[in-house]
């Protein structure tokens, strides 16, 4: 159960306590500046971004993960496994799959090096697409 329903980002926007709406405006620009052909939508109430399959997504801690919220704005990866993430950045935790990284102040942000995975994102995406077109066309 979430405590918040949003019809759209300004809702969700308009929803955020103000150092949480700093940080996901600021990465929002990132993601939009370093991939502008990505589609933005809202799911689970925050913003998620594709291409031809899920990229990252956005997570302000105010908006809950069924019953729990937290203070700042995560920023996830959905294929992080696959990122090189040589420099150690992304949080990991117990997950198999999608990595992340947790901002309490847009001064924490690294525009550089998260602008690098966005675009390693972007080609993991393509790679994974194009993989799962192959098999789709043997088995047809």
């Amino acid at each position: 159960m979430q405590n918040a329903a949003f019809s759209n980002m300004g809702e969700l926007l308009a929803f955020l306590p103000e150092d949480q709406l700093v940080i996901t405006e600021v990465l929002r620009e990132l993601v939009f500046t370093t991939l502008p052909q990505i589609q933005e939508r809202l799911s689970f109430n925050v913003p998620f971004y594709s291409l031809r399959k899920g990229i990252c997504y956005i997570w302000p801690g105010a908006v809950s993960w069924g019953c729990k919220t937290w203070q700042g704005v995560e920023f996830g990866f959905n294929y992080g496994n696959l990122l090189a993430d040589e420099a150690n950045y992304l949080e990991r935790g117990n997950r198999k799959q999608v990595f992340n990284k947790r901002f309490f102040s847009p001064k924490e942000i690294n525009v550089e090096l998260l602008s690098a995975y966005l675009l390693e994102a972007a080609e993991i995406d393509e790679m994974v697409y194009r993989e799962k077109m192959v098999k789709a066309r043997k088995r047809s």
